[in-house]
């Protein structure tokens, strides 16, 4: 290119053809159900080296579930967090936390 040429960056379309952007997100609908209709499964993970422990998938409100998860926390000495409607607890603590799960009366997928 020669020196003062400019280059055109107009493709033939413009925000009044209809675009635009999309800011609005749809709030996700989230079905509560009570501790005996949920059917949960555990799973093991390696994160950075150390065993992880995931249940869910929950359908409770995050209220609820963070209550439960501080109660199993400490019934379990162990750390923990919940998110998108898993609980991951830190260790490969599985059989542990089946009990304590089913003497909160939550209910679990048999195993295939």
């Amino acid at each position: 290119m020669s020196k003062g040429t400019k280059i055109s960056l107009d493709i033939g379309s413009t925000w009044d053809d209809g675009w635009s952007l999309e800011n609005e997100t749809k709030p996700k609908a989230v079905i509560i159900e009570e501790p005996s209709k949920h059917a949960l499964v555990l799973q093991k993970e390696k994160r950075k080296g150390k065993s992880v422990t995931l249940v869910g998938p929950f359908c409770l409100s995050d209220d609820e579930a963070q209550k439960t998860l501080s109660v199993l926390k400490k019934r379990l000495a162990c750390g923990g967090a919940y998110k998108e409607g898993w609980m991951e607890f830190q260790g490969d603590i599985a059989p542990k936390i089946r009990e304590a799960l089913e003497s909160l009366s939550f209910r679990f997928k048999k195993p295939k």
